[in-house]
């Protein structure tokens, strides 16, 4: 029962990623938002997400994984609240940050919950449980995005969670343990601060340059780059940081961000894109958008899946290009899409393909990163990887939505380009060989069972894998 109340928990985060994807255009017509707004709708939530979700992994060691869980849901069951009831885009925008914090909190400290609780065989199938929810959230989220938003209104999509998050709220205290806080090691506030504000700058730049220009987003980018050269200086210098320099510099440690970071981004940014031209050019329903992108979830999966067997047969570099490459194909098939083609022939079959290309760079991303890293590292490189996880869609979402001024079919083609460029760096990055063991990738945290739950978590997005190779 432990395990279905915190499944049930991180399957919330996740759906509420791509559920707002169906609800935007509705949401932009009922709150009067422009593309800029939307675009703010879905990354403030994978900023702090992503941004503040280390920092959680440290305050449930510092504080007890039980005492966050409790605190991440009630924040998040909040913010849901808020979100359905805002009455414009400010409101809206904010609560859906309050969201990113509450998932920050709780999902470290759920995994933390899991790999404490459950030992040896139990542990394993718990983890593995726990990994699956990426991918199905992910189908979920756009079938219920669909559901809501044609039926009850956009609002549901938010209020939805209400009931589900009292209802673990009231049975959690009986089945998780009083856990025992760990000696108390010094939080890395200001990194955690700097590197989501550095990320905001970062984002808010690349937004705001379809309207403004370059010119002025150079500004906000460069604002950006100083915060960065802050946050490097401050993990430096202080006792406990988020993110160890040793670390950050290894070369599986910087491929698996990289291949992470395009991967999010690119797969975050083509259900943005398709869901704002399915229904303000083609004036599709949000339930036909949301049973459209059904069969792309699907392909997500499926692609993890087989990308988590081809890993252990030729390695990460060869699966990573080949994925990267994929998606561009599917990406440059959309660019044919036009008012006059019909969807069925254009749109859909190349981001399905695209989806299918994705699936296993999100894999090859964490796998080949946590095989080879040292054991002392796993849970640092691990944290890394997840919150490149998030800022990556963050900044995807930004990146195309200022180039969806130009066109839906050039900025579909700009997707395509950047999968190529990926594919290119990825050969020379990602390291070779077959990884002696592969760490799952869900959307759902995969720690090492070797670390407690006082270490940084591991989390990814798409299917969980673990297998041994000899």
């Amino acid at each position: 029962m432990l395990l279905v109340l915190l499944c049930l928990a991180q399957f919330m985060l996740i759906i509420d990623i791509t559920v707002v994807q169906v609800a935007l255009p509705s949401i932009g017509t009922d709150l009067g938002l422009d593309r800029e707004a939307l675009t703010w709708v879905v990354t403030t939530y994978t900023l702090c997400f992503g941004g503040l979700m280390v920092l959680g992994g440290r305050l449930a060691d510092a504080f007890g994984a039980r005492r966050m869980l409790m605190t991440g849901l009630a924040v998040f069951t909040l913010a849901s609240l808020l979100c359905g009831l805002a009455p414009g885009g400010g409101a809206l925008i904010a609560g859906r940050g309050l969201q990113g914090v509450g998932a920050a909190l709780l999902s470290p400290a759920a995994l933390a919950t899991i790999t404490g609780v459950f030992h040896g065989e139990r542990r394993t199938r718990a983890l593995a449980v726990w990994a699956a929810i990426g991918g199905t959230g992910a189908a979920v989220g756009v079938l219920l995005g669909g559901l809501l938003t044609a039926g009850p209104g956009w609002a549901w999509a938010f209020f939805v969670n209400v009931p589900v998050g009292l209802i673990v709220l009231a049975a959690l205290p009986s089945f998780v343990p009083a856990s025992t806080p760990s000696a108390r090691r010094p939080l890395d506030l200001p990194g955690a601060l700097l590197v989501t504000a550095a990320t905001a700058l970062l984002i808010y730049g690349l937004v705001s340059a379809g309207e403004a220009g370059w010119g002025t987003a150079a500004l906000w980018l460069a604002a950006s780059a100083v915060l960065y050269a802050v946050f490097v200086w401050v993990e430096r210098v202080t006792e406990a940081p988020l993110m160890r320099a040793a670390t950050m510099a290894r070369r599986p440690v910087l491929s698996g961000t990289f291949v992470m970071l395009m991967a999010t981004g690119l797969m975050l940014g083509l259900f943005f894109l398709s869901s704002l031209y399915l229904q303000r050019e083609l004036g599709y329903g949000a339930l036909e958008t949301g049973l459209l992108f059904l069969p792309v979830a699907v392909a997500i999966t499926l692609g993890a899946h087989l990308g988590g067997r081809l890993i252990g047969k030729v390695g990460g570099r060869p699966v990573a290009v080949g994925a990267f490459l994929l998606t561009a194909a599917g990406a440059a098939l959309m660019t044919r899409v036009s008012p006059e083609a019909g969807v069925a022939t254009t749109l859909l079959p190349g981001f399905v393909l695209a989806a299918f290309g994705i699936g296993p760079a999100f894999v090859t991303a964490t796998a080949t990163t946590m095989a080879n890293v040292p054991p002392g590292e796993a849970g640092v490189a691990s944290g890394v990887i997840n919150t490149f996880h998030e800022l990556g869609g963050s900044i995807g979402v930004a990146v195309v939505s200022s180039l969806a001024v130009g066109g839906f079919p050039a900025a579909l083609a700009w997707c395509a380009g950047a999968a190529a460029v990926a594919a290119a760096v990825a050969l020379g990055l990602v390291p070779p060989g077959r990884p002696a063991a592969l760490v799952g990738h869900g959307h759902g945290h995969v720690q090492d069972p070797d670390h407690g739950p006082g270490h940084e978590p591991a989390q990814g997005h798409g299917h969980g894998h673990r297998h041994g190779h000899g």
